[in-house]
């Protein structure tokens, strides 16, 4: 059975409310994740990176900055991406790194600038339809030999949350 492909006007309604979502509740939702455990996801990220450190890793939906600040904390430049103003507002303060405030279907990057990508339990957000040109897109962002994205995401079709993935993006 296929669905109805969404028109652009349907996509901005839906990252409009996930968006207000988490401006409404940033606060208890930094409180929540604050102590949650992704050092493994890290780890296997910037093991599958090839190049030298220190890297510079985009993290994409980077909410509050948690994982902002480990980046930074293992001497990599880390660079937010976050559609919640709240959460690029709290990212900044708590972390002093650069976030930059956009939605995942509007990405204005520069051009082969990351060594990799991390969007652990972001790109959920992504429409399925959208993922694909959304995940192409981040390919044309990174450097050549750190096209690796870490990924975690749901498919709300099949119900459940499917476990994390590393993969290295074709770049067309």
């Amino acid at each position: 059975m296929h669905s109805k492909r969404l028109e652009t006007h349907e996509l901005d309604k839906i990252a409009t409310a996930t968006l207000a979502y988490y401006e409404e509740r940033a606060e208890d939702f930094r409180a929540g994740t604050r102590d949650h455990d992704v050092s493994q996801n890290i780890a296997t990220l910037l093991r599958h990176i090839e190049g030298a450190p220190p890297l510079v890793i985009l993290d994409l939906g980077c909410g509050p900055g948690r994982d902002l600040r480990t980046f930074s904390g293992l001497g990599h430049t880390a660079i937010g991406l976050e559609g919640a103003a709240a959460f690029a507002a709290m990212a900044r303060a708590d972390t002093g790194c650069e976030v930059w405030e956009q939605d995942f279907h509007r990405l204005d990057l520069p051009g082969e600038r990351f060594d990799g990508i991390f969007a652990n339990a972001s790109l959920f957000h992504v429409p399925s339809q959208e993922l694909t040109r959304v995940l192409r897109q981040l390919a044309h962002h990174t450097e050549a030999g750190g096209r690796a994205v870490q990924l975690q995401s749901a498919r709300p079709e099949r119900g459940r949350l499917e476990p994390w993935a590393l993969r290295r993006l074709p770049r067309s």
